[in-house]
This record gives structure tokens, sequence and C-alpha cells, in this order.
């Protein structure tokens, strides 16, 4: 059976490719698009193979309401109602064709989750190469069908989704007539601790669902994304700011450049890293061959004289033969005279 795979704007994804890293821009852009234009700027320059948006307004995500049921309750938006958070946290629709123009300017693929229809038809126009669905929205499987529809290559994040609501998912972006799937393995806790992301889970997920797999990380650091590509991921989703301490919703739990462009450099070390089942000596190993351990002469010895335990050790280089032999060297005689540190060879032998 072949590897899963999908493809976006050109790019292979799979797990015979580096991993594809996606930097999640959110609500980043703290109110400004010079901001958000700048994040671009440095999602490219760190080497991501793509910048995310998120396509919603506050009416197309959530109710206008202050009643207990739409205020949030513990963690960074503590207090503040829905509606509230996402007035500010959204991406004003007027803005996606400027920073879809700037990707292509500076040599980045963009393209977005949207929240409703509205969204999607948006999307469309400004010829979006793929769609992500967002882990909240992944039980939301009428938009799955309608983005589904589109025949873009689409990216399903599990976060809080079981088994049986990641199937139903799936079913509904088949149904919709998507061909090419991807499913992105998720905490969705902001941040999340890493020891809640049970990677072997993605393992388990390549083979019961079948599809390209990948990671939406969003730990503080990088060493779950980084392990992630080991149990197979071939896909990294990570938020991603100017600056940590920039203030906006999702600054605290987002790299910083330096950090994206680290993720980029190590994630593609330990893709490569993996290579193949290979048990044989490798390029850099070529020149130490010789400072293995082989059988050498402690003492000189003369023409017909016995190899005793006291006449030979194992030592390095690895010139003589293999220790492995020495129970067949002892009682040999010498064929001709021998020095002292000198290699027990098989002429020496006779």
């Amino acid at each position: 059976m072949s590897e899963p795979k999908i493809t976006i704007a050109g790019r292979e994804i799979s797990c015979n490719q580096p991993p594809y890293i996606i930097a999640e821009l959110s609500a980043n852009h703290n109110g400004k698009l010079e901001i958000a234009l700048k994040i671009i700027e440095e999602a490219a320059k760190a080497g991501a193979d793509a910048v995310k948006l998120q396509t919603y307004r506050p009416d197309t995500i959530t109710l206008d309401s202050d009643a207990d049921e739409f205020k949030i309750k513990g963690g960074l938006w503590d207090g503040r109602t829905l509606y509230e958070l996402y007035q500010e946290a959204h991406m004003p629709w007027e803005w996606h064709k400027p920073l879809f123009e700037h990707a292509k300017k500076v040599g980045i693929t963009i393209f977005s989750s949207p929240f409703d229809t509205t969204a999607v038809d948006l999307l469309e126009d400004l010829n979006a190469p793929a769609y992500k669905i967002a882990s909240f929205e992944a039980v939301d499987l009428p938009l799955i069908r309608y983005v589904a529809g589109t025949g873009k290559p689409m990216i399903i994040s599990t976060g809080m989704a079981d088994v049986d609501e990641i199937e139903e998912a799936i079913t509904a972006a088949r149904e919709g007539g998507c061909k090419e799937l991807a499913i992105l393995h998720c905490v969705s806790g902001y941040p999340a601790p890493a020891e809640d992301y049970n990677l072997r889970t993605i393992g388990d997920m390549i083979a019961r669902f079948g599809l390209v797999t990948g990671l939406s990380d969003h730990t503080l650091c990088n060493a779950t994304a980084i392990a992630s590509v080991v149990l197979g991921a071939s896909m990294i989703e990570k938020h991603f700011t100017l600056d940590r301490n920039g203030g906006g919703p999702d600054d605290s739990f987002s790299l910083e450049p330096a950090d994206l462009a680290a993720l980029c450099r190590d994630s593609k070390t330990a893709w490569g890293a993996l290579g193949q089942v290979d048990y044989g000596r490798k390029s850099s190993e070529g020149g130490n061959a010789q400072f293995r351990r082989s059988l050498y002469f402690t003492k000189n010895m003369k023409a017909g004289e016995v190899i005793t335990e006291d006449c030979v050790r194992s030592v390095r280089p690895g010139y003589g033969v293999a220790p492995k032999h020495l129970e067949r060297v002892l009682g040999r005689k010498v064929a001709h005279a021998i020095s002292a540190n000198t290699p027990v060879t098989e002429e020496v032998l006779g």
C-alpha cells in the first residue's frame, strides 16, 4: 500500500517528504494590517511552507450575548464574552486580498480556516489552494461538506474529537467530494502541556484512518513538534507572532521568528535522520573502521613458535584479524619471525 499524500500549491505532503510547516497567524495581527503583513514576511523568512489565516466575523462564529454560557471562564480569556473575543481577534475580510497578494509576493503559500459558508465563498474568490477545519468546527459536518465541495485539499484538526467524531468528519469530507484529506492530532488547550499530547496517538491515527497525519501544536516550545516527526507526522502547525509579549489574544502561546526558524530547521533534521532500515556501514564511519579492535602480537616471535595467550592481545587499531578468531589463533605456529606490535594476519598464521 502506498503512503498517503496530498498536494498543496504544488508541494507534496507525505511521510516521504520533509514535514510541511504551517505558521498560524490567527489573532496575532492585533488589529493592524501592517502587523499581519509583517508576520507573513517573517514566516517566509523562517522557512515555513505556508501561513494560515482564520476567516470569520464575530457574528458568523457566535452570538452577541452576555448570557452566562457565552462567557469564558478561566484561562487566557477569562471573563470575556465570545463575541468580545472574536470582535478583537477576527481578521477583517477586506484584509484577505492584500494578505493573499503579499504572500504570493514573498513566496509563501497562504490559506485559511473558514468558519461558515460565506467565509468559504470569500476564500474561493481568492483562489485559496486548501482549507483547514479548526478543531472546534470538526463537529460541523455541513460546513465540512461545503468546504469539501470546493474540490480543494482539506486539513481537519481533531482537538477534543473522539474516534467516532473523527470518523464522522472524514466521512463528511469524502461525501462532500474531498479527494485529498489530512488530519491533525491536536490538544485544544491554549497553551497545552506537552504531557497532554500522547504523541503515540499519531501512529494509531495513521494506521486507523490511512490519511496524511500531522500535529497542531499548542505547547510553548518545539520539543513536542520535533518528536511528532519521528512518530510519523507529515505536517506541523504552530501559532506564529512577531512578539510573544505583544498583548494579543494568542501571542503568549505563539512562536517568535527565531523559534519558527528553529522548528523549520530541526523538524527537517529529524525527518532526515529517520532514513530507512539500514545496518550497513555509513559513509561517515568509513575512516573510523581502522580503529576497531583486532589481534596484535605483544612480543617478538621466531618462525615456528607456538602462539599462546601471552603472545597476543585484542587492541586498537583494526589491521589484524578480528578478536572473535582468538581461539583459532591460539596454538598455531607463526609462519615466519615477527616483531612485537604487529597485527596478527592470515599470512603470519601460515
